[in-house]
């Protein structure tokens, strides 16, 4: 028997709902956006004429989440990345019936693949760092380890990243909570981050990390949507990954899955993170808590 649980993607549900118009036969089976949705820049991000500094070489992209626009997921860390001093890009990708971050995975890995071209060609900057959350702390890492990757890109910080899967997947057309996910047409995605689906045993099958980028992972104990949050972290040497969960480090904070990216102490700690030179987040680092 199928049960329900409150999750972003019970919520997206609704709201891929309201994009979607009823599917016509041929429309079923096709990928191809129904309603488009215009891309539209958080603040700070996507000047094409930034050019990095000494102090901050490598530009940063930011990558949002399943059923997420850029606008949305970055709309309070890229003016904070950009007051620091960075060049801050961010994209949408993978667009299905006019939903953002919905499409095949592998798909969407390379179009962030020709995006961090386009970012290194116009910056001059020989490597990026990357910023995701949920899907977009996930994504990057099949273009790192099967898209070559690995050469452009020098940290990846995870926000609630589903870097495992989750053990709970909510279907788009029903809002229900199904064991292994089933078939979702409207959200290819979300079969594909479901625990143990083909994508995430391809995924995980050359290991957590790649050669190259370290990794810096960000959870929160109470996230509903990502679960179990444990999950998210990935395995490897302390000189490469660094796995925090926010309540260790702010006890009192409450923030979830869906608001993590908007989270001040969670501003401190990629600002932290992005500011090390190839070493992920320090363990020892204590933000400011609220």
């Amino acid at each position: 028997m199928k049960s329900r649980i409150p999750s972003l993607f019970a919520i997206a549900a609704v709201v891929l709902g309201a994009f979607t118009a009823a599917p016509s036969a041929s429309a079923a089976t096709t990928t191809e956006p129904i309603v488009a949705v215009p891309s539209v820049s958080p603040p700070g991000a996507n000047d094409w004429a930034c050019k990095p500094s000494a102090a901050h070489p490598e530009p940063v992209i930011l990558v949002p989440g399943t059923f997420e626009s850029m606008a949305k997921n970055w709309s309070t860390l890229s003016p904070v990345l950009k007051q620091a001093g960075y060049c801050v890009f961010a994209l949408d990708y993978g667009t299905t019936n006019g939903v953002p971050a919905t499409g095949p995975i592998r798909a969407s890995a390379a179009e962030l693949g020709h995006f961090v071209d386009d970012v290194l060609a116009a910056t001059g900057a020989r490597k990026a760092d990357l910023g995701g959350h949920s899907q977009g702390g996930m994504m990057p890492r099949y273009y790192l380890g099967f898209l070559g990757g690995a050469k452009k890109v020098d940290h990846l910080v995870g926000l609630a990243p589903s870097n495992h899967g989750t053990q709970g997947v909510i279907s788009p057309a029903t809002g229900d909570l199904t064991a292994g996910g089933d078939a979702s047409p409207l959200c290819q995605a979300c079969d594909d981050q479901a625990a143990g689906s083909p994508f995430m045993q391809e995924l995980n099958s050359i290991g957590d990390i790649v050669n190259g980028p370290v990794y810096t992972v960000i959870s929160t104990r109470y996230d509903e949507v990502v679960t179990p949050y444990p999950s998210q972290f990935l395995a490897g040497p302390a000189k490469r990954v660094t796995n925090i969960t926010l309540q260790d480090v702010c006890p009192l904070d409450p923030f979830e899955h869906d608001q993590l990216p908007n989270d001040p102490a969670v501003h401190q700690l990629v600002l932290h993170a992005l500011g090390r030179t190839a070493a992920p987040a320090d363990p020892a680092y204590r933000p400011r808590c609220l």
